[in-house]
């Protein structure tokens, strides 16, 4: 069976999430496989989504960072 990693995701103004990588089912935490498609886990990745939500949050507010 192939591996798959967990991809972190953080958020601005909430919890961080994960998501497998062969599937695409999100998680709360990382597991040693994936609760969905049953894919053994190598590791994480980190995707720092909280800076897409800043820039979202600036453009609402017009404020210059």
């Amino acid at each position: 069976m192939k591996t798959a990693h967990w991809i972190r995701k953080t958020h601005l103004f909430g919890a961080d999430g994960y998501v497998c990588s062969a599937c695409g089912a999100k998680a709360e935490r990382p597991h040693r496989f994936c609760p969905v498609c049953g894919a053994p886990m190598s590791g994480s990745r980190y995707r720092a989504s909280w800076v897409d939500e800043a820039e979202g949050l600036s453009a609402l507010l017009d404020d210059d960072w």
